[in-house]
């Protein structure tokens, strides 16, 4: 799987240990930067990877700064994005599950490196499950997403 990876300067050390690992796993990374601790943006970054996904270079986004709140809202104004906030391991396994969400959002300063592995390896491999209700409100945020997107 290709995965997009992104970060501003608050979640630079955190992105490096995801790559690693995300690497690790067997997937290939496209990353979107930051590359240093100098301040920047974090717009810039998440809107890079969201984009990447949303259009299909990438499978699946993990977004990165010092509490992953705003990457997390940048990346969900990107259309096709249903990025989710996860700093634990329950919420990281029923996002993909339920909501069918592309990319994933935490924060350097609230999540360590083990915390870190366990959250991206339960995105990265739990399926959609599916189904009437999931699928019915999955339909529903693509269809606010598309009447607020014009």
């Amino acid at each position: 799987m290709k995965i997009a990876v992104a970060c501003d300067h608050g979640g630079l050390n955190l992105k490096k240990a995801v790559i690693a690992f995300v690497e690790k796993l067997g997937h290939e990374v496209k990353d979107f930067g930051t590359y240093t601790t100098d301040s920047c943006d974090y717009p810039d970054f998440a809107a890079a990877a969201a984009e990447s996904v949303a259009s299909g270079e990438c499978e699946r986004g993990i977004l990165v700064c010092s509490s992953g709140i705003g990457v997390s809202m940048v990346a969900n104004k990107v259309p096709g994005v249903r990025c989710a906030h996860c700093h634990d391991t329950y919420c990281a396994k029923y996002t993909r599950l339920h909501n069918n969400a592309n990319v994933i959002a935490f924060g350097e300063k609230v999540v360590g490196e083990g915390l870190m592995q366990e959250i991206v390896s339960l995105f990265l491999n739990t399926e959609y499950e599916g189904g009437e209700r999931h699928d019915r409100r999955v339909a529903k945020i693509a269809a606010l997403e598309k009447k607020y997107s014009k």
